[in-house]
């Protein structure tokens, strides 16, 4: 045993194995830990399961901790509606609900169409995705069980119920664009998996399906000869003209953009019944081999000449919008020559949502804008032909607001999503002709009648005919803030950088040194914005400072923001961590025995930099479903799409910045590193388990602290959305690991 050890760990041979990159052997005595299937890591996981449990048994304040965690989480949520003919949709969770459920509302009443728990009682079947028609009286929707994200989709009659269409296989929450009529839809699948073996997972293709056909007899639209790792997405205009395929080489920050006028020539004749266009389009380019992202907004009834627009940062990192046309998409030469910017990029703000709004009603054509300014949203209301800002739309606070959606038809109306730190979801209605911003009235109504049945393919379990009861879907007030005070500073990072941090704390000043949790993302271009956080509302409460740090590679001041941490840039984002924890610790706000970390997915990269780099600035660490083998993560699970945020160990200098700080390399034998938990799930298909495998029994090796080192394991789950009964438990569980070992007691909590 380690000196200073208190506990021993399960067993864990360590191999004499090695590997070469450019000259230069790393050792990795764990590798064996990688294969789930190893009889070696069965016993291993089993021992871990084992100790878990016996850990978790002396935490005194667990169920005090749940407790409080169910109260947070009890409120009914809804999305945002999407209205489609004569009907709305929208999915609706009650409060102790295990899943959303995608409801309807027409014709008098609101019921239920598709319920993951009929289909699956154990609540491991999960509602990815789903895609109304466009005269609504289809639905595509896709369901994946286990955690695997692996979908199976289907498409549903709404009036009956009845099933009719699919299952199609090889699908994960690909976008369903259908054509008007609803004979037929684009999709993405994945080839054959025996065609390339091991990697089954990538070389996606964009198809068009006829409902009810063999998805084997699918005509290719779109994706042969690229990229393995290329991901698609696909649109088409609610009149069925324009086709728009979009492109990107794994989560490198660049789309490629092609347009198809569907009423116009086709190669050759397409499916049964859909000839031309359709089955053959001609795409033209819109915008290919830049690095930029952009997305089309296509209006219905536009014309070749009409205004096509480009949300783009090309050439505006914190994003523009641009005017062009389709026609001009049709021409040779530079085509972004040809744009016109109608809603300028701003030096302090990142443009996020954009909706063009084309309604009678209206005196002129608007444009609702989104807009994030430190992470904190603003809307700004505008005019659609020459851009002029009009006016602001008020929001209820400080808060994070969701994609904007509209009728596809056009109109006068758009919906979103809106939280804060400290309000629960709630969707909100903006009225154009009226300037107005209310909370959407979610649909309610008694159950009514059945109808009659007609015949059809049988209806799978939890897709409901119209007879089912409806369920009330009344938002509640919010829960009472109490004494949660959300402050957000600024502070400078090692190279003088400002960097941004959300504070939430009793009274809003560091009062005394009281126990704290950091946390943070810094990847991909995500943003931590203001949302609701049940397990920080829950600390608080219990006397404790929630932080989270919005650093260089996510998203919050732009595109330039983003590269400055990735790649060989990586270290950047954990400079700005220490300069938070730093922040925390220097301004009085905590301590270094009493300031936890919690990360998860990228963040749990972060969170394991923190621990091997400065060890002794925290009391407890902990990473749900992190990468931690830097030099292995492109074997391993959706690894090889990530090389454009991180880097390849095929490229010397990126294997170079990686082995720098790839926490699995980073371990010392001998230090006294902090208590760790682990938390994965057998089902994680995007950051292999065997991330946490590895660092876990290396950890417990290595460590000289007291401990303990400890890795928890969900079945049947994986690492997207799950049953909130799954979530909270996980929840419960962090929590109370990082209040035992940061000495904040839950017992003055309601």
């Amino acid at each position: 045993m380690i000196e200073g050890r208190t506990r021993e760990y399960p067993a864990a041979p360590r191999e004499d194995r090695s590997e070469v990159f450019h000259g230069h052997a790393v050792v990795d005595p764990y590798r064996w830990l990688e294969d789930s299937g190893d009889e070696r890591t069965r016993a291993w996981t089993a021992a871990q399961d084992a100790l878990f449990d016996a850990e978790r048994a002396a935490w005194p304040h667990l169920e005090k901790w749940r407790i409080a965690l169910a109260r947070l989480y009890a409120f009914p949520q809804s999305s945002a509606p999407r209205p489609r003919g004569d009907r709305v949709f929208f999915t609706h969770r009650e409060p102790g609900g295990e899943h959303p459920v995608l409801l309807v509302a027409g014709h008098g009443a609101v019921r239920p169409l598709v319920d993951p728990l009929s289909l699956d009682p154990s609540g491991r079947t999960v509602l990815e995705a789903w895609h109304p028609s466009v005269e609504g009286d289809l639905l595509a929707f896709q369901m994946s069980a286990d955690g695997l994200e692996d979908c199976v989709l289907r498409v549903v009659d709404v009036a009956t119920g009845v099933l009719v269409d699919g299952p199609v296989d090889r699908v994960r929450r690909t976008p369903v664009a259908w054509l008007p009529g609803g004979r037929a839809y684009y999709y993405v699948r994945r080839l054959d998996p025996r065609l390339n073996p091991g990697e089954e997972r990538y070389h996606r293709r964009v198809y068009l399906h006829r409902v009810g056909a063999d998805p084997d007899d699918d005509v290719l639209v779109f994706g042969e000869g690229r990229e393995k790792t290329s991901f698609y997405t696909v649109a088409v205009t609610p009149d069925g003209r324009w086709l728009s395929v979009s492109s990107t080489l794994g989560t490198r920050p660049a789309t490629d953009l092609w347009l198809a006028d569907l009423a116009g020539p086709a190669d050759v004749t397409g499916l049964d019944g859909l000839a031309g266009a359709p089955g053959r389009p001609r795409l033209r380019a819109v915008r290919t081999g830049t690095p930029a992202r952009s997305r089309l907004h296509i209006a219905p009834g536009t014309a070749p000449g009409d205004p096509i627009w480009l949300r783009t940062d090309l050439d505006a990192p914190r994003g523009r919008i641009v005017v062009t046309t389709a026609a001009d998409t049709d021409t040779a030469g530079a085509v972004e020559e040809r744009w016109r910017t109608l809603v300028p990029e701003r030096p302090d703000a990142v443009l996020e949502d954009f909706a063009p709004l084309r309604d009678p009603a209206l005196p002129r054509p608007l444009a609702l804008v989104s807009w994030t300014r430190h992470a904190v949203s603003e809307i700004t209301l505008h005019d659609l032909a020459d851009g002029r800002e009009l006016a602001e739309v008020p929001l209820p606070g400080r808060g994070t607001i969701g994609r904007f959606a509209t009728r596809p038809e056009g109109g006068h109306e758009v919906w979103f999503g809106y939280h804060d730190h400290v309000t629960p979801p709630r969707v909100l209605r903006y009225d154009a002709r009226t300037g107005t911003l209310e909370t959407w009235p979610c649909p309610a109504a008694p159950a009514t009648a059945p109808p009659t049945r007609t015949p059809g393919p049988s209806r799978p379990p939890g897709v409901s005919p119209a007879s089912v009861p409806s369920s009330s879907a009344t938002l509640s007030p919010a829960p009472e803030p109490g004494s949660v005070t959300t402050t957000q500073v600024a502070f400078p990072s090692r190279d003088g950088t400002a960097v941004r941090m959300f504070v939430l704390s009793p009274y809003g000043v560091p009062d005394r040194r009281r126990p704290a949790i950091l946390t943070g993302y810094g990847g991909f271009g995500t943003s931590m914005t203001p949302v609701y956080t049940p397990q920080a509302l829950a600390w608080v409460r219990a006397g404790g400072v929630y932080a989270i740090a919005c650093l260089r590679g996510g998203g919050e001041e732009g595109e330039e923001w983003h590269r400055a941490g990735m790649g060989p840039r990586k270290q950047t984002v954990f400079d700005d961590f220490d300069a938070a924890t730093d922040l925390l610790i220097g301004r009085g706000w905590t301590a270094p025995d009493r300031l936890g970390v919690l990360g998860e997915s990228n963040g749990g990269l972060l969170a394991a930099a923190a621990l091997t780099q400065h060890p002794d600035k925290y009391a407890a660490v902990v990473c749900v479903a992190p990468l931690l083998d830097m030099l292995a993560s492109e074997r391993l699970g959706m690894g090889p799409s990530w090389r454009a945020e991180y880097g390849s160990v095929r490229d010397p200098g990126e294997f170079r910045a990686l082995l720098a700080y790839s926490p699995y390399h980073r371990v010392r034998e001998g230090l006294p590193y902090p208590p760790v938990l682990f938390a994965v799930a057998d089902g994680d298909t995007r950051v292999d388990p065997g991330h946490s495998r590895k660092m876990c029994a290396l950890l417990q090796h290595a460590s000289a602290g007291p401990g303990p080192v400890l890795h928890r394991l969900d079945r049947g789950v994986g690492h997207g959305a799950g049953a909130a009964s799954t979530q909270l438990a996980l929840l419960a569980d962090v929590v109370a690991f990082l209040a035992r070992h940061c000495g904040l007691d839950p017992v003055g909590l309601p």
